[in-house]
């Protein structure tokens, strides 16, 4: 429900709808690289203008949409800022508050090692630790569901030591990609995947190109 999400936010951040709207938090696993982005690339190649992962989430997302007709439906992207430069949407807290993914942040460290330094949260999937990404919202603002129970994130990383890790790891170390792996994932990113992600945005039409074969 909306109502959850600014329950636990500012003002500010708050979603423009009544608290019992019903949302979804969308998330994408390891294997969207192979399922959906390499075929929508293959498509739709000459048609890329932005950033191919946003475009392909995208495409898929207006696709659901057009499966509720007579519904409305509104879409927040990831990547959707205001003119105030905020986001539209924390997707980070939205994941945790509709129990997708836990939102590790400093509060959750009860000896806090790090004095007056600033500790960015991140997200832990249980199933795929952080070998996933938070990609958008959607709502249905005609539809409210009054008595949908909220289900808690599953606290996959239960120690003091290992969240102190984990958040060492994603403020610190976050380009080696170690805090990834904080628990035993189920699957993760291939090495071509890794590659992808690695590379500037700017280069990555040229990597995509490299193999046309294959994509």
């Amino acid at each position: 429900k909306v109502g959850w999400y600014n329950a636990v936010l500012q003002p500010a951040f708050h979603l423009p709808y009544p608290d019992d709207t019903l949302a979804f938090v969308v998330l994408s696993t390891p294997s969207m690289f192979d399922k959906a982005l390499k075929p929508f690339l293959n498509k739709e190649r000459l048609k890329i203008i932005r950033d191919p992962v946003d475009q392909c989430v995208s495409h898929h997302l207006s696709r659901v949409k057009e499966k509720f007709p007579d519904q409305k439906v509104d879409i927040i992207f990831d990547y959707e800022i205001l003119p105030s430069r905020k986001p539209k949407f924390l997707a980070q807290t939205a994941a945790h508050v509709a129990g997708a993914a836990y939102y590790y942040q400093r509060k959750d460290v009860k000896l806090d090692p790090w004095g007056k330094k600033k500790i960015y949260g991140v997200c832990i999937h249980p199933k795929y630790g952080g070998w996933f990404a938070i990609r958008g919202l959607l709502l249905f603002p005609d539809i409210q569901v009054l008595f949908l129970k909220q289900s808690a994130p599953v606290d996959c990383v239960s120690t003091e030591e290992k969240r102190i890790e984990l958040l060492e790891q994603f403020n610190y170390h976050w380009q080696d990609g170690r805090y990834r792996d904080i628990i035993e994932v189920k699957e993760k990113y291939s090495e071509e995947q890794k590659a992808y992600f690695a590379t500037p945005p700017a280069e990555r039409f040229r990597l995509l190109g490299l193999n046309p074969e294959k994509h």
